[in-house]
């Protein structure tokens, strides 16, 4: 009998060891699917950016050509959408605000000038000399831009670089060897777009209005001990095993808002992927968070995941948030959320929450705008009523919903009856300004599958 119990329990030990192994395997098999996936998604990201801003440059050297306003709107047109895309899928890459600041800025305001150029043919007008220079700077910075993203490509090939290496094991070898071809490359040509003449004009992107400081913060400085507080505090229930400050660039001073940025590293995230986390300098408010971490199986509905973005805003102190707009990508939804006061719409006041398909992770956060833009109003009572503004919209307009809205206009603001409706199967919203009666604006939403899209 004794001898039996000696039989077994080395038995036991050895079931024990061989099924540690094969979890052990299965989990080291899981973890490189995930890498691998996120490897794909950062590879067909950056092709995708790559081909947004070949786009852009041909279509802007078109437009320099073009001698009619009917030729200049669809180029412009085209301009807009790929800057705008390309936008997005730059936000999507394993890059910092701080690093891509004035890359962003030249996308933003190549789909904005784009736009202003557009309504003034549609008034009848003509290219100025100072229009043409301006995309002639535009155009320079996309070939910049595109050159510099040809250059990535190569030495990525050359030095069989992952694009994806900032959330995975080659990390600390490329980072020790000061060798990570895909930061140092888009920050250099940050720097360099950075240089380039101002960009002056009516609209949210001009560099008048990007320059402007945000309204929105408490003027207090904050130390950078007191911006790591508020990063920690910020993720609430996450412990964090490190934190560490990294390169904000000598220019941090001149972005719209002066933020510390964190590299947040969870203890039960295995992957070396950290949580990105901008503090603003003034008042020590968190701008932006991204926790770029592989999405599995998806098992949160829309709806469930509306609900905790909800939740999260209010958690964080955000009230009299509403949702507007979703977009599904990648096993994650993104949510834009507007503030409300006296049953108005402000939409100035915007900000970004997304959320992880698989758990209801909230993995994005990005209150920039708000910052910016958010402070006490005194909201004028509209001059002309809701049936007066009717009036100016065309008759056969099928409208769904009316409400007041305050949308930006240039430097300035302006409150709108907001009109949404259909016209010939297509969704549209009409902005009719309520003080005046003047159509201020119209957009198309696109509706599919993966959510809601205005142009």
């Amino acid at each position: 009998m004794r001898e039996r119990r000696h039989l077994i329990a080395p038995s036991i030990f050895a079931l024990l060891f061989i099924g540690a192994l094969v979890w052990g395997y299965n989990q080291n098999q899981i973890k490189k699917q995930h890498e691998v996936a996120l490897e794909n998604h950062y590879q067909r990201l950056f092709f995708d950016v790559k081909k947004h801003i070949e786009n852009i440059q041909v279509n802007l050297n078109k437009a320099l050509v073009a001698n009619s306003r009917e030729r200049n709107i669809l180029l412009l047109s085209q301009i807009a959408n790929e800057a705008i895309s390309a936008h997005d899928k730059l936000g999507q890459m394993p890059l910092t605000h701080a690093e891509t600041a004035s890359t962003e800025k030249f996308l933003n305001q190549a789909a904005d000038y784009s736009t202003y150029l557009i309504q003034r043919h549609l008034q009848g007008e003509d290219l100025t000399d100072e229009q043409r220079q301006a995309l002639s700077n535009l155009q320079n910075n996309s070939a910049k831009f595109n050159a510099e993203l040809t250059n990535i490509q190569n030495n990525l090939a050359e030095g069989n670089f992952f694009l994806g290496s900032l959330s995975a094991s080659q990390l600390n070898r490329i980072k020790d060897a000061d060798k990570n071809i895909l930061q140092t490359s888009l920050v250099q040509l940050d720097e360099q777009i950075a240089k380039t003449p101002e960009l002056i004009y009516d609209g949210p992107f001009a560099d008048q209005m990007i320059n402007r400081k945000p309204v929105g913060l408490p003027n207090n400085d904050v130390s950078l001990e007191d911006a790591r507080k508020a990063a920690v505090d910020f993720l609430g229930n996450i412990n964090i095993r490190d934190i560490e400050p990294f390169e904000e660039g000598e220019n941090i001073n001149e972005a719209r808002i002066p933020a510390y940025t964190f590299n947040l590293y969870p203890e039960n995230q295995r992957r070396n992927t950290p949580i990105y986390m901008g503090i603003s300098k003034k008042g020590g408010k968190v701008i932006w968070m991204n926790n770029p971490r592989p999405v599995a199986n998806t098992k949160i509905s829309i709806k469930n995941a509306e609900e905790r973005a909800m939740k999260y805003l209010q958690e964080k102190g955000f009230e009299n948030m509403e949702p507007n707009y979703s977009l599904k990508y990648d096993g994650t939804i993104l949510f834009n959320f507007v503030n409300t006061e006296n049953d108005v719409t402000i939409y100035p006041d915007l900000i970004k929450v997304k959320v992880a398909l698989d758990t209801g992770e909230i993995v994005g956060f990005d209150a920039s705008a708000y910052y910016l833009n958010h402070h006490d109003r005194t909201i004028e009572s509209p001059h002309i009523d809701e049936a007066e503004a009717r009036s100016k919209v065309r008759q056969d307009f099928n409208i769904d919903s009316t409400r007041l809205a305050i949308i930006p206009k240039g430097k300035s603001e302006v409150l709108c009856y907001e009109f949404k409706g259909k016209y010939n199967d297509n969704d549209f919203i009409v902005y009719i300004n309520a003080l005046d009666g003047s159509e201020e604006q119209i957009l198309q939403l696109i509706k599919n599958e993966n959510g809601t899209l205005t142009f």
